[in-house]
């Protein structure tokens, strides 16, 4: 007998995969903080700290198909909305105290994705001691573009990452310099929590985060990777 419930479920939140009929379904969203040298000196703080996370929900997602434009509506209480472009490893396989030789074995792909921010709120709530989520789990915090296969992503993990707003540079650096790379973090996020198939892993963000606005069009690339392209609504 199928189960009754009180109001319809939502639909699996989904991301398409390059080459590929089939679509990764989302579990969890882990972001890392501050994992780029030059953008944890630009937001005040210096060295190789002990990696540090946060979650979004997966609803956050704004899934744009390559060759698409998607729209992120400028959201309700901030008047700093910051970009954050990051790449996105997707998890195909979990585990717990993944040590970090072994990690690539547990990533199923790569995408690009962005870490909205509002920003005044995070600021607020970190002069109070208070947790960050109305700076960076709400909706449409997280948009994402398609998923390749590690098998067809080359060396994403190396790769160059920029973000431009309206053909402007904004960010742009190379992954290789995460100041965790993507082994390692698994390794450290998997102590903390056990890893599930479908989990997103949003890597951190390079230096040049700064705001837009509404009308503003971004485009964050990681090369070797479809682009994401969204606009401000």
């Amino acid at each position: 007998m199928a189960s009754d419930f009180v109001f319809a479920p939502p639909p699996v939140v989904s991301v398409p995969v390059v080459g590929r009929s089939a679509r990764f379904p989302v579990h969890r969203i882990y972001c890392v903080g501050r994992n780029y040298e030059e953008h944890a000196k630009e937001m005040g703080f210096t060295g190789r700290e002990p990696p540090f996370f946060f979650m979004k929900p997966a609803d956050a997602l704004v899934v744009v198909d390559a060759g698409h434009t998607g729209q992120v509506a400028y959201p309700s209480l901030t008047k700093n909305l910051h970009h954050e472009i990051e790449l996105v490893v997707a998890i195909g396989q979990g585990g717990r105290n993944i040590a970090a030789a072994d990690a690539h074995r547990h990533i199923f792909g790569y995408a690009v994705g962005l870490d909205m921010t509002r920003r005044d709120l995070q600021n607020d709530m970190k002069k109070q001691g208070r947790p960050w989520d109305i700076g960076k789990a709400f909706e449409q915090s997280a948009p994402i573009g398609p998923i390749v296969p590690k098998e067809d992503a080359g060396a994403a993990e190396q790769a160059a990452i920029s973000l431009q707003v309206n053909g402007s540079d904004r960010q742009r650096s190379t992954v290789g310099q995460l100041i965790w790379n993507v082994a390692e973090t698994i390794e450290h996020l998997s102590a903390a929590w056990e890893l599930q198939a479908g989990d997103l892993i949003y890597t951190g963000t390079p230096e040049g985060v700064a705001a837009v606005v509404a009308g503003d069009l971004l485009v964050g690339q990681v090369e070797g990777l479809p682009a994401l392209t969204v606009q401000i609504v």
